[in-house]
């Protein structure tokens, strides 16, 4: 009669619960694990923010190039077909620049 045993894949232990390999050896291969992760996911969080930063600069680059009395115009426009909008928009911005104005004193 043959008995079925569960193992526990747990890094170091064998299925009769004793070490196999040194406890030095066992956290290094997790070390490298946990390494490989954090840099894959530093790769990851670089290639995000090579992305968001080069929105910014097109964006940078059509404010460069605008017209500003176009754009007030298109502001107006905006305000006129969506006055809730334009209202809630306006308190926020105002709330903004009195928390930046009231943490200088």
């Amino acid at each position: 009669m043959s008995q079925n045993t569960t193992s526990t894949d747990f890094p170091g232990t064998s299925a009769s619960g004793g070490q196999s390999g040194s406890a030095t050896g066992t956290a290094s291969a997790l070390a490298q694990e946990y390494g490989g992760k954090i840099s894959e996911a530093a790769s990851q969080a670089k290639d995000f923010v090579s992305d968001k930063i080069s929105v910014v600069g097109d964006k940078i680059k059509d404010l460069q190039n605008a017209d500003f009395a176009e754009m007030a115009e298109n502001a107006k426009d905006y305000t006129r077909k969506n006055p809730g909008q334009a209202l809630l928009i306006s308190a926020a911005a105002g709330l903004l620049v009195g928390l930046i104005l009231r943490g200088r004193r």
